[in-house]
């Protein structure tokens, strides 16, 4: 049983559901999964479809052929399949602070996320031995204002040598480099707390502790040349009040973005998102 995942969209027009499931049922497949999203303002229709071949000998290649030629084409659709046994490679890049690896770590050691790590790329060593303890290869890469064109040089040879999918920044502290950012457009995945921009710099959760915010949060997004307004993917807060310390806010904060990271991850990695107009559609 061959299990595939279908993301289309196009502009919204009459017929494309009846098109795309008749299509299903002629190459004897079984849609096991469908949901769809218009948006009325753009006039963009989306769709996100699961279904099953069960006679082996009609290839993939064939089916990606046929739909093309005969309905792609015909609603100017972009689009993509993928088969269930197809982990797509998800590289890591991290700085110092070490709860999000952990998490990350912990759920891919059991078998959370359909995800293969082949590596972790820091700009410190600190967590190298966190790395060497789950056995993922760990490469140091230093990065700074003066040696970036080298630091980005070495991070693309390494993640073009591991044929890597996609990128999650798990608290890395550096600034993505435009042409990073272009070679993996909507595929790096970053975290971070939700007081940007009012609360900015080094320390957000002791500026939040200063103004008693009543609600602390965290987002995860796609990272674009626009720092922190990239396509939301995930999000979520918490209530903090005036009995809570600032130990409290980081710790409840940290949780969060463990918590709003991993899913995000999770909904990538089963192809749930599609990205149109610096927004993101999600069909949980």
């Amino acid at each position: 049983m061959q299990k595939t995942t279908i993301l289309i969209h196009c502009e919204d027009q009459k017929g494309i559901i009846a098109a795309v499931t008749n299509f299903i049922l002629k190459v004897e497949g079984n849609i096991v999964y469908i949901d769809q999203h218009v948006d009325v303002e753009q006039n963009v229709f989306f769709m996100r479809l699961e279904c099953e071949f069960s006679n082996l000998n009609i290839r993939l290649a064939n089916i990606k052929e046929d739909f093309q030629q005969s309905i792609a084409t015909d609603f100017k659709m972009s689009w993509e399949i993928y088969t269930k046994d197809q982990k797509p490679k998800m590289a890591l890049f991290v700085s110092k602070y070490d709860h999000c690896l952990f998490d990350i770590l912990g759920r891919y050691s059991a078998d959370e996320l359909n995800v293969e790590i082949p590596l972790i790329i820091s700009n410190h060593q600190d967590l190298k031995p966190i790395a060497e303890r789950f056995n993922i290869p760990f490469y140091y890469v230093p990065f700074t204002k003066d040696n970036k064109e080298e630091g980005e040089k070495i991070q693309i040879e390494l993640l073009q040598k591991h044929e890597i999918d996609f990128i999650v920044l798990a608290r890395y502290m550096q600034i993505i480099t435009p042409t990073l950012i272009n070679l993996y457009e909507n595929k790096i995945i970053n975290i971070h707390h939700s007081f940007l921009p009012a609360f900015p710099g080094a320390k957000p959760y002791h500026s939040a502790f200063k103004r008693g915010v009543k609600i602390i949060g965290a987002t995860s997004h796609y990272v674009t040349q626009h720092l922190d307004e990239g396509p939301i993917i995930e999000q979520d807060i918490t209530r903090v009040s005036h009995i809570n310390s600032i130990e409290d806010f980081i710790m409840k904060g940290r949780d969060l973005e463990r918590i709003v990271l991993a899913r995000a991850i999770k909904l990538h990695a089963e192809r749930k998102t599609m990205v149109y107009d610096n927004k993101t559609v999600v069909f949980y």
